[in-house]
């Protein structure tokens, strides 16, 4: 029984790291569309490869976009947090 529940903590860790992760990504994205980055530059197109179905999806679902300005990577960080608070937590409550 023990390994169940030793899998399920290591889960519960690796998703909550992936989502910090995803969380940064986004978070880097928002900044690079400030600046003027080169597109062809390795690590925008890491982060713009990185985010955009996400992205993309949630500005098909809420056409949200006050000014110019693109709240999807606002929702995105939202439903991570959400995720990080109600779905890591409950597994590691699980595991126990």
């Amino acid at each position: 029984m023990f390994i169940a529940k030793n899998f399920i903590m290591a889960v519960a860790q690796l998703i909550d790291f992936l989502l910090t992760a995803y969380m940064w990504i986004v978070i880097g994205r928002a900044v690079v569309s400030w600046v003027s980055a080169d597109p062809y530059n390795p690590v925008v197109r890491f982060l713009h490869e990185a985010t955009e179905p996400v992205l993309s999806r949630i500005r098909r679902l809420l056409p949200i976009s006050v000014g110019g300005f693109d709240f999807s990577p606002v929702i995105v960080i939202l439903c991570i947090i959400f995720l990080q608070s109600f779905l890591v937590p409950t597994l590691r409550h699980l595991a126990m």
